[in-house]
């Protein structure tokens, strides 16, 4: 199998849900998932139904319980860093069929990595790996290197009328 480079950003819902549709179907067919998560360090609906129901999915997470608010810390800095370098293990293992790194577009965005790491992280994807990027303000650099770019555009989403994120719908 040919294992291309996809990205999924905009400022639209449901960037990480087709990612973890992706990882499912992988499942489903037999394939091995390997999923790390920038920035984030909690439980979600969908993070738990997929590891009942796939053991072949892998998910590590390399953040803090709260979002960022201006600069990033040291402890951002280095959950990414220690995120990027187990992500690149896995990718290099030849344990793992799929790779995700959700959220790696806001870590670039914010400096919180070097667009750089992932340029290389790009190169030295061996060719059967499918490598899924996602994230808001995916970098014109990545876009021009992934094979498929998906772009999720927010029309209109009722969380502006003040409706919190909703259990099993949006968290």
């Amino acid at each position: 199998m040919t294992g291309f480079v996809q990205i999924y950003t905009g400022d639209g819902k449901g960037k990480t849900t087709a990612a973890l549709g992706l990882a499912l179907r992988a499942a489903g067919a037999g394939l091995r998932v390997f999923i790390a998560q920038f920035l984030k360090c909690q439980t979600s609906s969908e993070m738990k139904s997929l590891l009942r129901l796939a053991p072949e999915i892998t998910v590590r997470q390399y953040g803090r319980p709260s979002f960022i608010n201006g600069e990033p810390t040291p402890e951002d800095i280095a959950a990414a860093e220690r995120g990027l370098n187990e992500a690149r293990d896995a990718l290099l293992s030849g344990k793992y069929d799929v790779l995700i790194l959700d959220e790696i577009n806001i870590a670039l965005h914010f400096r919180i990595l070097p667009v750089e790491s992932i340029l290389s992280f790009i190169d030295e994807k061996p060719k059967g790996v499918e490598l899924i990027l996602t994230g808001r303000h995916a970098d014109p650099r990545l876009i021009d290197r992934a094979d498929l770019v998906t772009e999720m555009r927010d029309v209109k989403h009722y969380f502006k009328k003040g409706i919190p994120a909703r259990p099993g719908i949006e968290e």
